[in-house]
């Protein structure tokens, strides 16, 4: 019952930076919680960054520092900065949304970061 669409990914250097957004089909202020995993080439799927309905934010120790997640209420949107990147955040990046018990997640989009 909730879609989302991701877009701001694409190819960059390393020391670049991007943003990545997600943009929901239903109020984001019901969500529990709304997050960005990425699974890089090879390896399994890690969080990224997480957000609650009530503001807290949560990190991988990986990004810590150098990205951070954001949302806006008001748009039904919410967003990933990434400064900084290196060839090792190279990983197709996924947004999810969950609602209750159940989760909902994007298509994907791929981040690649040359050296």
């Amino acid at each position: 019952q909730v879609q989302l669409v991701e877009s701001g990914g694409g190819l960059v250097q390393a020391g670049a930076s991007l943003r990545l957004s997600c943009a929901a089909s239903r109020n984001i202020f019901n969500a529990n919680f709304m997050g960005w995993h990425r699974q890089p080439p090879g390896k399994q799927r890690e969080l990224v960054a997480g957000i609650t309905s009530g503001g807290q934010t949560t990190y991988g120790d990986s990004v810590k520092g150098r990205f951070t997640i954001s949302r806006d209420d008001a748009a039904n949107t919410f967003d990933l900065q990434m400064n900084n990147l290196n060839p090792e955040d190279t990983a197709i990046y996924s947004c999810s949304y969950v609602l209750w018990t159940t989760t909902y997640w994007g298509q994907g989009t791929q981040v690649t970061v040359s050296s």
